[in-house]
């Protein structure tokens, strides 16, 4: 895999205010138990679908491409792995984003071939135990100094200033996003991973859908999606459109979208509780398949071996020891259709993640 982060494919081809919170189950939790319950069905139709959901997986070397330029582990120990017993905290950089690679992507909004943003993301801390977990969403509008990054073209980016937080994927990828999300919080990413448009819906699809509650109508035509206020039952595409809704609510920033995302992953882990996945070998595939389909990591968690292994540290989680934030930001003083990180708070956040 080139080091500078080139991704490579194993088939070989609501508005919460600047602290908005609450609690939600994790996004990991769906991908490493769902992965643990398929390799469960056992015998020679267990190991058929291991390598076809292995080779669905795309991967990213972070670290050599990163070298030791990023910082340090808060321990001599070696490099953390989610597939060896719990011992040591990991921070998982989780995004979503609006690839527009693939016709399916395209399709659910991604637009043409010449790009992608992270338009969700995450800081997923886990304890050493496994028994508590911290996620802390940022902001895409939030404006950071995005470092020099190194490009799968080769050479490096120059240093921004005063730049969206979401542009350090546009510009140089996995790599960029996760060398600036170190640079703005000094906590080192043990692993990253991302989802697109594509998988996302496919998982709520697999799932047979999601129900929401919501407060007030939605008329969204970024996310093309219309909705009055009250309880509905979302298929995949109508639930992406909610997850990217933004202009149809409250004061239309990201940070109503935010709480929007918080309350739609808890949905879909309420839908999962009721789905009986383990007794039903085909709709268990299908689940495993969006997720696996529309993956990317980095090398550490490039196999079902490593996801699985992180999913059973994680049985002891339950969603009541998992904390939700959003990152503490005010209006920027340069233009207030953007934010930045509210000090001393936002510092201490992180630095409890370290």
């Amino acid at each position: 895999m080139s080091v500078t982060g080139h991704i490579t494919d194993h088939n070989g081809s609501g508005d919460e205010g600047p602290r908005g919170g609450g609690r939600r189950p994790g996004a990991l939790k769906v991908t490493g138990l769902t992965l643990a319950a398929v390799l469960a069905l056992g015998g020679a139709g267990a190991g058929w679908v291991y390598w076809q959901l292995n080779d669905n997986i795309n991967s990213v070397d972070i670290n050599s491409a990163l070298g030791d330029d990023r910082p340090a582990k808060p321990t001599p120990s070696t490099a953390a792995s989610a597939s060896t017993p719990p011992g040591e905290a990991l921070n998982i950089l989780v995004l979503g984003s609006d690839s527009r690679s693939g016709a399916e992507n395209r399709a659910l909004g991604g637009g043409d071939s010449a790009g992608a943003r992270s338009d969700t993301a995450m800081v997923v801390h886990l304890n050493a135990g496994r028994t508590e977990a911290t996620v802390v969403s940022i902001p895409r509008d939030t404006l950071v100094t995005r470092p020099s990054c190194p490009l799968e073209s080769g050479g490096e980016s120059a240093e921004a200033y005063n730049v969206m937080f979401n542009s350090a994927y546009s510009v140089g990828g996995p790599v960029c996003a996760v060398k600036t999300v170190e640079s703005m919080t000094n906590v080192r990413m043990d692993h990253y991973i991302e989802i697109d448009f594509a998988g996302f819906a496919g998982l709520v699809d697999a799932l047979g859908g999601v129900t929401v509650t919501t407060e007030e109508d939605i008329d969204d035509e970024d996310s093309h999606l219309t909705l009055p206020a009250g309880t509905h039952h979302l298929d995949g595409e109508q639930a992406l459109g909610l997850a990217r809704t933004r202009y149809g609510i409250g004061d239309g920033s990201d940070l109503g979208r935010i709480g929007l995302q918080h309350q739609l992953v808890k949905a879909l882990m309420q839908q999962i509780a009721s789905t009986s996945l383990l007794s039903d070998p085909t709709r268990l595939y299908e689940v495993a398949d969006a997720v696996t389909g529309s993956l990317t990591t980095d090398t550490g968690l490039d196999s079902l071996t490593e996801l699985v292994g992180l999913g059973q540290s994680l049985q002891g989680l339950s969603a009541d020891a998992m904390e939700t934030v959003t990152m503490p930001v005010v209006p920027a003083a340069s233009d207030r259709n953007r934010v930045v990180a509210e000090e001393p708070e936002a510092g201490q956040l992180w630095a409890s993640l370290r």
